[in-house]
């Protein structure tokens, strides 16, 4: 699966999380902070198929990266107090590791092709 196509389908369940969170648990501060960061990777891995310059593409996988490792902190949060079940907690977590990996080996080769 292309890492747009995985970002994508990530932010659908990070969404879906959100509307739970908002509905099941009444809460409303963790739950749009993993809404911002958690569909950020998408947006920023959309924007950087339009980049001007190889710097800039590599600086738009720099701020996804960025915000999938804040979602994995999230994550961990809402694990930890209860929000989310461990089921849905390693769920998410292994999803958010992959599109990580996809992001680093996208900087790494475009850095490369420089």
């Amino acid at each position: 699966m292309q890492l747009n196509e995985k970002t994508l389908k990530f932010s659908i369940r990070i969404v879906n999380l959100y509307k739970y969170l908002m509905s099941e648990h009444n809460e409303y501060v963790l739950s749009k902070q993993i809404l911002r960061s958690g569909t950020n990777p998408g947006a920023m891995s959309r924007e950087a198929r339009q980049a001007q310059s190889k710097a800039d593409f590599i600086h738009k996988y720099q701020i996804a990266l960025k915000e999938i490792d804040e979602t994995l902190y999230w994550l961990e949060l809402l694990f930890l107090t209860k929000y989310i079940d461990s089921k849905l907690y390693e769920s998410l977590k292994n999803d958010a590791m992959e599109i990580f990996k996809m992001i680093v080996s996208s900087i790494k080769t475009a850095k490369k092709a420089r």
